[in-house]
């Protein structure tokens, strides 16, 4: 039988955010913290812009003398190169770009740099740092990131008694990101004290679902899903769905602007390589 225990609650951390200003004549140099670039996938889902502006919106009041812009790789706009070359119109001469993504996968390794690369070729001078994703890559899991996924989870679950978990990702064909999604599983089990199994709403097994079948037939019986997701969307309702016919008790909210995804944005920029 696996043993019961219950979910560790939320570390508490500040809020802040930004969005995007067209481009416009060029303006004479502009002293102040590096602007802040949040590039995240893009999604027909509007609600995912929303929680995007909104993470962006938090960054802003927890640091209020850096700008903080938004772009997108896909579906949505602005890109990433009009975003960075109006920056430089209005002055700025440098810039960071924080990826606004779980795991270092396609769109980290090729997307967010072929973006920087176009914008290059159309005339960007200014250097641009870029940083690693919010998950982890090549190190450990930031406690940040844990603590955002935790408070989630336990504002899902509330005071209720829960014995095994489950984080529930959207799903890549690539191992090495989902190496990543299993070693935050690891790391939510550790900070829980529960078994904690990973799974994807795509592209690679086990699903939600038979995860949560899976713990439940090894003894289980309050089961709950932790969402990693930074915003709602169609993978993440098939997530949900599917836990829940499976007999979750509980499926959090994507992380969104959660108070320590704040922290660790500006963490990861202020860590941003030289580039």
């Amino acid at each position: 039988m696996i043993s019961s225990g219950s979910i560790i609650g939320p570390v508490a951390g500040p809020v802040g955010a930004g969005q995007c200003l067209p481009a416009g004549p060029p303006a004479g140099p502009v002293a102040g913290p590096r602007p802040i670039v949040l590039v995240a996938h893009g999604s027909r889902d509007p609600r995912a812009a929303a929680e995007t502006e909104a993470l962006a919106t938090a960054v802003r009041l927890a640091s209020p003398d850096t700008p903080v812009r938004t772009a997108y790789l896909d579906h949505a706009g602005p890109r990433p190169g009009a975003v960075l070359r109006a920056l430089q119109a209005a002055g700025h001469d440098r810039a960071t770009v924080v990826p606004v993504l779980l795991t270092a996968a396609y769109h980290r390794r090729v997307d967010i740099p072929e973006a920087v690369a176009a914008a290059r070729a159309a005339g960007l001078r200014i250097p641009v740092r870029v940083a690693d994703v919010l998950g982890p890559l090549g190190g450990p899991v930031d406690d940040l990131l844990v603590a955002a996924v935790c408070r989630r989870l336990a504002e899902a679950a509330g005071s209720a008694q829960t014995d095994a978990l489950v984080l529930a990702a959207a799903g890549t064909r690539d191992a090495g990101a989902r190496a990543e999604v299993a070693r935050v599983a690891d790391a939510l089990a550790e900070r829980t004290g529960l078994p904690c199994r990973p799974a994807y709403a795509s592209a690679a097994a086990p699903s939600p679902a038979e995860a949560v079948s899976r713990l439940r037939a090894e003894g289980a019986r309050r089961v709950a899903v932790a969402a990693y997701f930074l915003a709602p969307g169609r993978l993440y309702a098939a997530a949900v769905g599917g836990a829940r016919s499976a007999g979750a008790v509980a499926v959090s909210e994507p992380l969104g602007a959660a108070e320590e995804l704040v922290r660790l944005v500006l963490s990861r920029a202020a860590a941003a390589p030289v580039g």
